[in-house]
């Protein structure tokens, strides 16, 4: 993280004998992906503007074993998951937040079963709670007259029926948002979920990132947002196969935001 952002570690917060209010729990893309961690610099700078006394775990967090579970090895992700979970309880974390809802889904869901219970919250719910609560006031109309589509990552909306609150936020931007034919319940994967993220499609007619961004082209929109590191390099990349990358952008609900009070 560049050096203007306040983060500390869970490690520092200990020393210093006290909780964060929230535990930013970043996932391999938003640590690892030089795409994806532009995502995590613009939530941790809201995060700042708001004031939020959050830790991440640093070089403690590992993989929460999503990939290996959907790839079918379980027990893999057994033992990340027991690994992580130790490290979370020891820690007695109670409320993680993050911006990867493939991270958000098995912290939620999967955890439990083996002993790791936390207030999960993904970083669009977490947004518009600080947004509702007056921590986080948004100005200016940097996005007025400009037409954006939202693409529902699977995680999010079919898995976890997480649907009004990236639109809501997105509505605090001053820009247009303009819905594809399949969205909520209905939108169609980005292609990149179920471990598919780390190997080449099986052949067919079109991909489905392809595919998945021509239904965002059909909005004529400026803007394609999504709230997922994984569904933004796909629509990325369907944008770069239709020839769009000089018309059409990519960002995360985090970036909107953060663009929006020039952060």
């Amino acid at each position: 993280m560049s050096e203007q952002l306040k983060v500390k570690t869970m490690q520092q917060f200990m020393a210093e004998g006290k909780q964060p209010e929230i535990l930013f729990w970043v996932g391999s893309a938003g640590s690892y992906d030089d795409r994806a961690k532009k995502i995590s610099r613009a939530f941790v700078k809201l995060l700042n503007k708001a004031h939020v006394d959050f830790a991440v775990l640093g070089t403690e967090e590992s993989s929460t074993g999503d990939v290996a579970k959907r790839a079918g090895n379980e027990f893999l992700f057994q033992m990340q998951a027991m690994m992580n979970i130790e490290l979370l309880n020891g820690y007695e974390i109670k409320r993680i937040v993050t911006c990867d809802p493939h991270s958000f889904n098995t912290l939620k869901n999967e955890y439990p079963s083996l002993g790791g219970n936390y207030d999960v919250v993904h970083h669009t719910q977490y947004l518009k709670e600080l947004i509702d609560d007056g921590r986080l006031a948004i100005s200016g109309d940097g996005y007025k007259g400009k037409r954006i589509t939202f693409h529902d990552p699977c995680y999010l909306g079919r898995a976890n029926s997480v649907f009004d609150a990236p639109r809501e936020v997105l509505g605090k931007t001053s820009a247009e948002l303009v819905e594809m034919k399949r969205h909520r319940k209905t939108a169609l994967c980005c292609g990149a979920g179920g471990a598919q993220m780390f190997k080449e499609p099986e052949k067919g007619d079109m991909d489905i990132n392809v595919l998945r961004t021509k239904d965002a082209l059909e909005t004529n929109p400026n803007i394609i947002a999504t709230a997922c590191p994984y569904c933004n390099t796909m629509m990325t990349d369907g944008i770069k196969a239709h020839e769009k990358e000089d018309s059409v952008t990519v960002l995360d609900v985090a970036e909107l935001l953060a663009n929006a009070q020039n952060l």
